[in-house]
């Protein structure tokens, strides 16, 4: 069966590198935070001005004024430290992220991204994903594979305003993991139980099945 959003947050976990500074976009993104592997050292990094940022805090823990970007209470780990958003986006402008992970609306076969904007929409501004996806080379998506009408948001070309061109090379979702190049999205791992005429079922951009397609492991 599909993934449900903490399970792709698991699977992206994987993604993480010990050293790495590590921005993590609103929504599901942010649950990576639970499943950084032990022993490893990751700093995350939170455009709103904290870096060293831990998991969600339990009720025992919880401090209001202690929030990440989407305004979630977080926790910070020994060493962290806090500064302006100013000084934040120095640091995400100057390339000194080594991954991002964001959610995204829509994602193009050739690695456009739209996650900020539906027209008509109501929304307090975009935050800091165009700079993200602007100065961070290594980007991984996390979302659901359709919108709650079931429509697929792996498109041959995004229809929603967009967030950065060309810049997203890897996409998980609730039915697979993929690598995008070549103008395609190439599913190289599949979820547990997911049958792959539901991936193509799915995805609306040009797909491509990896010769080498493994059952995704969490």
């Amino acid at each position: 069966m599909p993934l449900d959003k903490f399970s792709i947050a698991k699977r992206i976990a994987k993604e993480l590198r010990d050293g790495y500074y590590v921005n993590l976009g609103i929504g599901i993104p942010t649950l990576v935070a639970n499943y950084i592997p032990e022993g490893m050292d990751v700093v995350l990094q939170s455009e709103n001005g904290l870096l060293g940022m831990g998991p969600f805090p339990v009720e025992s823990e919880v401090d209001a004024d202690l929030i990440n970007a989407g305004k979630q209470t977080v926790t910070m780990l020994k060493g962290a430290s806090l500064f302006s958003s100013a000084d934040s986006f120095a640091m995400i402008r100057g390339s000194h992220v080594d991954l991002t992970v964001l959610g995204a609306m829509e994602i193009a076969e050739n690695g456009d991204i739209a996650n900020w904007k539906i027209p008509g929409k109501m929304v307090k501004g975009m935050g800091g994903a165009m700079d993200l996806v602007a100065a961070t080379e290594n980007i991984i998506v996390a979302m659901m594979q359709t919108n709650p009408k079931g429509e697929s948001k792996l498109l041959p070309a995004c229809t929603l305003p967009l967030t950065g061109k060309a810049c997203i090379t890897r996409v998980c979702t609730d039915l697979g993991f993929y690598e995008i190049k070549d103008g395609a999205f190439h599913l190289i791992e599949i979820a547990p139980d997911v049958m792959v005429e539901e991936v193509k079922a799915k995805t609306l951009g040009k797909l491509v099945i990896s010769d080498n397609l493994k059952v995704m492991e969490l």
